[in-house]
């Protein structure tokens, strides 16, 4: 028999009277800044990069949340958050009715178990020395979890839930296509049987005829099991396909976050609706007259500012011109 090790019990979390039960993850104030030093020696903070600056958000247990923004407003930055692959500056996460905003590794290591990520990049994600069996069961040898049927069994079986040939397990990466390893990178995610899944940009790097298939097996496999999504995207289109909850973020903040039909119909935010706008209609020909739809396109000049100066007031897209514009 395997040792045991004693972990110690992990801080359970203020219940505030407005908190629904049915909440699985619960962020509140989240802050992530980095620091800006000056100096070779005697190095000095000057300043600070403004990663994550304050978000609240929540996820119901079973269902999707979508983050969508520009690269570089902080959305993967929130996800290495939420799974504590980094360390907040400030604010507050609930997993589960747990706090693990501040805990230790040692304190983290058991809800390890509970929350996983998918990463964006399925060629540097996998090990190429190590083949998909050893690759899958990882999980399972670093958390001393005992399966029934032995961890090879349990692989294969993983391997033939996310549509893989369970003969691949002796196999290496580079063997398989781009969306094959993709799903050997869930079925890694699916081998502790967790109950939140942080999905970074889990399709951008796919063909797009490969896309709808990884986001159609998230689906089936959210179904069948009982997960919980946060998706980080860029593509709308895949977003308003997978998410039940939309929300928008734009240089460290989340400026609007609402139901997806709700979003996609009626947004509020300019940003959000430039950004909207920006997205290909395939056959955009209107039922009544039979007649091109023309969609008004909306275009954001200048750059995003550096997060370092987003609590300059009055700071906008940076432009040559006296301001930020926007023009239809």
């Amino acid at each position: 028999m395997s040792e045991q090790t004693q972990t110690p019990p992990l801080p359970e979390a203020d219940q505030s009277p407005g908190q629904d039960g049915d909440v699985l993850l619960q962020v509140t104030d989240l802050v992530r800044h980095f620091p800006v030093t000056r100096g070779v020696v005697f190095r000095h903070k000057v300043g600070a990069v403004r990663a994550v600056d304050g978000i609240s958000l929540s996820v119901a247990r079973g269902k999707t949340l979508g983050l969508v923004g520009e690269s570089g407003c902080g959305k993967t930055t929130t996800g290495r958050l939420l799974t504590r692959l980094d360390e907040p500056t400030s604010g507050q996460i609930i997993i589960d009715g747990h706090d693990v905003t501040h805990l230790r590794p040692g304190q983290m290591r058991p809800l390890r178990r509970e929350i996983q990520m998918i990463f964006q990049d399925p060629y540097s994600s996998l090990n190429p020395r190590h083949t998909v069996g050893a690759i899958v069961g990882a999980p399972l040898k670093l958390q001393k979890v005992s399966v029934k049927g032995g961890i090879k069994r349990n692989v294969q079986e993983l391997l033939e839930l996310v549509g893989l040939n369970p003969e691949h397990y002796n196999r290496y990466p580079h063997e398989f296509s781009g969306g094959q390893r993709q799903r050997i990178g869930i079925a890694r995610t699916l081998a502790l049987r967790p109950k939140l899944i942080v999905a970074d940009e889990p399709v951008s790097a796919l063909d797009v005829s490969i896309q709808a298939q990884v986001i159609n097996l998230l689906e089936d496999l959210q179904d069948e099991l009982g997960l919980t999504y946060v998706v980080i995207a860029h593509d709308l289109s895949v977003v308003r396909h997978i998410s039940d909850q939309v929300a928008v973020m734009y240089l460290g903040k989340i400026v609007e976050i609402a139901d997806r039909e709700q979003l996609y119909a009626k947004p509020r935010h300019p940003y959000t609706v430039a950004l909207l706008s920006a997205v290909p209609v395939p056959e955009p020909l209107s039922g009544a007259t039979g007649q091109r739809e023309r969609r008004q396109r909306i275009r954001l000049e200048g750059d995003v500012p550096s997060p370092r100066a987003a609590s300059t007031p009055g700071a906008g897209r940076r432009s040559r011109s006296a301001g930020p514009r926007s023009h239809r």
